[in-house]
């Protein structure tokens, strides 16, 4: 089914994100994981772009697979465009529509120093333009509460993004944040600038300091002091920062849900723990949503 049309027929929609084995290692190995994710009944599970090698090969697509084939439940195919020109993208939209792989994340993908960018791609809205003319694609995008980190500002950080949404993108999945008034600005600067197809937060549990701490500098995510504190406080203590890691992830769902968004992405970083938890603990509340 087309993730638009789980928006159009159930909200919240509820959504996890897995990344795909390291290079070398068994795809069955993420078997206990994806187990556990389809105990929480999800309405779709998105899986990050494994970069590299042609289609065929490709672990991102051998992973959305098994999701749909094995564990019957919809993937979202994550796709990036920088390093790639037309005719490669065109085998992998080749290959994901034999496969019935019919929801794509479509992003312009990471600057990496040891991948050359190609001419074809510079931005997602030309992916979201270019899929639009290779197959019946149910295209969706990412935007970021707290503006890309370049961006000059959050009015043509929005205009950006708007040019995705009239390209094509017909929902959207935040990058993760941590307080929650700043999504619900950006939500309604969001509707001030005509874009109104579904927009889903992403939440990410924090279980380990030195890892949010790298993610935050990627992404341009800002902690909250209070936030801070927690981490500061409990850094030393694995189960002490693991239990306020995951209280405070609850807290901002359930805040959230109460507030009537859309979904509800949760990036699991691959931790069936930290999912199943988060599941268990909100799971009366998104039956009453």
């Amino acid at each position: 089914m087309k993730i638009k049309e789980k928006f159009e027929q159930k909200r919240p929609v509820i959504s996890f994100e897995i990344f795909p084995p390291k290079h070398g290692a068994a795809l069955q190995d993420i078997d206990e994981t994806l187990g556990i994710l389809s105990e929480c009944k999800p309405d779709f599970i998105s899986v990050t772009f494994g970069a590299g090698g042609s289609s065929n090969h490709n672990r991102t697509i051998e992973l959305a697979k098994k999701i749909k084939q094995e564990y019957h439940i919809d993937p979202l195919v994550h796709l990036t465009c920088l390093t790639y020109n037309k005719e490669e993208i065109d085998e992998f939209s080749k290959v994901l529509l034999e496969n019935g792989l019919e929801n794509v994340l479509a992003l312009r993908g990471d600057e990496n120093p040891s991948a050359v960018p190609k001419e074809d791609f510079c931005h997602a809205f030309e992916l979201t333009t270019y899929l639009r003319q290779k197959g019946d694609f149910c295209i969706g995008g990412a935007c970021y509460p707290e503006c890309h980190p370049q961006s000059p500002n959050r009015v043509m950080d929005i205009t950006y993004l708007k040019e995705k949404v009239d390209a094509g993108d017909e929902f959207l999945i935040s990058q993760l944040f941590f307080e929650n008034s700043m999504f619900y600005s950006f939500v309604e600067n969001c509707k001030i600038a005509g874009i109104k197809v579904p927009i889903s937060p992403g939440i990410m549990p924090v279980i380990n300091k030195a890892q949010i701490e790298r993610m935050v500098t990627l992404c341009g995510a800002s902690l909250p002091e209070r936030f801070q504190k927690i981490l500061n406080k409990f850094e030393d203590n694995k189960q002490a920062l693991f239990d306020a890691g995951m209280a405070y992830a609850v807290s901002q769902i359930i805040d959230l849900l109460a507030n009537d968004v859309d979904g509800i992405h949760l990036y699991t970083m691959n931790n069936p723990i930290v999912a199943r938890k988060i599941c268990e603990e909100i799971k009366n509340i998104i039956k009453k949503c």
